[in-house]
């Protein structure tokens, strides 16, 4: 009989994975919050989203194997390859398409968290540093915040399209796999080296962001 545990190999870490669903979260806080208008709440949400996606950028630095950069961001012609079909190679984080789309999200959402620090709307509520700015500019980098948020629904859209096209046609369960953090042998490379980093340093990088994102707020606040 199989040894039930090693059925399944680790790949994602837990401050990766927790980091995954708080923003599916956190996005879907902002967007109920600012079509209902609650602002306070669509502030804070922002400021949260704000220091995880900075907490990301640190740990696709500093974090485990398949949480950093290098691991996932390869060049263009070999995503290409892959998305022709022609790059059979197994990975054990993101494939080359799917690692570009996550680096394009954080960068989209960060643009987003960053344009809300200066946007206002136009009676009673302005962002915490929306007074650095001149009003003009301020309702221009407002108007660019929405702009920023339609081009976020289309990446959920393609997001989830991908999922279930993994899901339904490869077989391939992504849902799963950033729950429990493991993927089966068959997905993933033969001979898997991982390195996972200690939660501790998680805990720091996440502390040092949020203080960031603690002192960027205090600048606005008389």
């Amino acid at each position: 009989m199989s040894d039930p545990r090693k059925e399944h190999v680790l790949v994602w870490d837990i401050p990766t994975r927790i980091f995954h669903w708080t923003i599916v979260v956190l996005v879907a806080v902002s967007w109920f919050s600012a079509d209902n208008g609650y602002l306070r709440m669509h502030l804070w949400s922002g400021l949260t989203l704000l220091a995880l996606l900075l907490f990301r950028v640190l740990w696709g630095l500093l974090g485990s194997t398949t949480s950093r950069f290098t691991d996932f961001l390869h060049p263009p012609r070999k995503v290409m390859a892959y998305l022709r079909g022609h790059e059979k190679s197994l990975y054990a984080g993101h494939n080359p398409a799917g690692g570009w789309m996550v680096a394009v999200m954080i960068g989209v959402l960060l643009a987003q968290a960053v344009t809300g620090l200066f946007s206002n709307d136009g009676l009673h509520f302005t962002g915490p540093l929306a007074l650095w700015v001149s009003d003009d500019v301020s309702t221009r980098i407002t108007g660019l915040h929405g702009t920023i948020f339609n081009i976020i629904v289309v990446f959920i859209w393609l997001h989830v399209v991908a999922v279930g096209f993994y899901l339904l046609v490869k077989n391939h369960n992504l849902v799963g796999a950033m729950v429990t953090g493991k993927k089966h042998p068959h997905l993933v490379p033969a001979g898997l080296n991982l390195s996972f980093t200690r939660l501790y340093i998680a805990l720091l990088l996440l502390a040092l962001t949020a203080g960031i994102v603690a002192w960027v707020f205090f600048q606005g606040v008389p």
